[in-house]
């Protein structure tokens, strides 16, 4: 089982850090959403610091614990974000995400 954890984790790392990757760059497309649903200039940069500490910490399986715990916290946000913009389509594979966070924290 344990394999099977630390494989996921090692997944959802790169899942993370691509999502940071794209934060971190903040292409045109998402500083417009950031802007149009009212969020603080600058903010993908908050977004995409803590998507990369949660893949750090994920990708490391003595890390794994808080990796997930700051992965709940930054797709609870996100999730909750969604939802408030009625992107139903788009919460959903998000809440896919969270729930595979659980068995990787193992």
């Amino acid at each position: 089982m344990s394999e099977i954890a630390n494989c996921l984790a090692l997944i959802l790392s790169a899942l993370f850090a691509a999502a940071a990757a794209l934060n971190l760059s903040a292409p045109g497309f998402v500083r417009r959403v950031y802007q149009r649903w009212t969020f603080p200039r600058g903010f993908h940069y908050v977004a995409g610091l803590a998507q990369v500490l949660t893949a750090l910490f994920l990708s490391v399986p003595e890390t794994h614990i808080w990796g997930g715990v700051l992965g709940v916290i930054v797709l609870f946000v996100t999730i909750v974000s969604l939802l408030n913009h009625r992107k139903y389509l788009f919460a959903f594979p998000a809440i896919l995400v969270l729930i595979a966070l659980a068995p990787a924290m193992a």
